[in-house]
């Protein structure tokens, strides 16, 4: 009979990659992201600005509704950027827009009243968008080989005489 040591059932620990990483907190980011401006739908009013035509004192047009889609474009287009593209690229691109989107985040909640409700929401976008940003700066290198590893591979030496 065995005698288990520990835990009952240990659980592996296994290393995500740095891809999967960013490819979920970029869904996280979007989740958030669509998710706020779905429930702003609720907020007395609202709905009425857009039956009027209008939305963040902005006129709803074909070049509004444009420019919203192209934003929220870019953080769904890098949920897949993040897995398909090379490492050195996916870690440039990754630190670039997550950097934009900082600002771009914060800049939803000028003007609003509802300070709670976009206080916390922005709040984890920034948390999300930081956690990207660490991912994507504290990317593992690989190691290069050592100066002791000849570096062409090893010939037999001829022998005269035998």
């Amino acid at each position: 009979m065995r005698t288990h040591k520990g835990s009952p059932n240990p659980l592996e620990n296994t290393q995500v990659p740095v891809q999967v990483k960013l490819a979920t907190a970029w869904t996280s980011f979007m989740f958030l992201y669509i998710y706020v401006d779905y429930f702003a739908l609720y907020k007395p009013g609202f709905i009425d600005d857009i039956l009027a035509g209008v939305v963040f004192e902005f006129q709803i047009s074909q070049t509004l509704l444009t420019v919203f889609l192209a934003a929220l474009a870019v953080p769904s287009l890098m949920i897949v950027l993040s897995v398909i593209l090379p490492a050195r690229a996916n870690r440039v691109i990754n630190l670039v827009v997550a950097s934009l989107q900082i600002p771009f985040a914060a800049f939803n909640a000028v003007g609003e009243s509802w300070t709670y409700f976009y206080g916390l929401s922005i709040g984890l976008e920034v948390l999300l968008l930081a956690f990207i940003l660490r991912s994507a700066w504290t990317w593992p290198r690989t190691s290069s080989p050592s100066m002791t590893e000849p570096a062409a591979p090893r010939r037999p030496q001829l022998q005269m005489g035998r």
